[in-house]
């Protein structure tokens, strides 16, 4: 099992989300943060003057899921977050040691 993590910009959220659910992929957990990468923020202007953000505001979507659909999820997740600009995001993957779904206890791939 995995866990795929992806920062992305906010706006692609629903893209992603939708295509995910087409693939079959039901739960996700989605975290507003802030970050910056190669963009190292940018400059903005309020009321006149001029101030540099240097965090930006994206998503984090977590995604748990069996090795067999990795790649399909990871595949969509960049096809549907890509905007082709500067600071698009990144996409970890992670170990799953195991799952354990409260309610019934099932542990595992059946717990996904």
């Amino acid at each position: 099992m995995k866990k795929i993590e992806a920062i992305i910009k906010h706006f692609k959220l629903d893209e992603v989300r939708d295509a995910l659910n087409k693939i079959g992929i039901q739960g996700m957990t989605v975290t507003e943060v802030k970050g910056f990468g190669r963009q190292k923020g940018h400059m903005e202007v309020y009321r006149g003057v001029e101030y540099e953000v240097k965090f930006l505001p994206k998503v984090k979507i977590e995604v748990a899921v069996s090795e067999d659909k990795l790649d399909e999820v990871v595949d969509t997740i960049q096809e549907n977050a890509k905007t082709g600009e500067i600071g698009d995001g990144k996409i970890f993957i992670y170990n799953l040691l195991d799952v354990i779904r409260i309610r019934t206890g099932e542990k595992g791939k059946e717990a996904l």
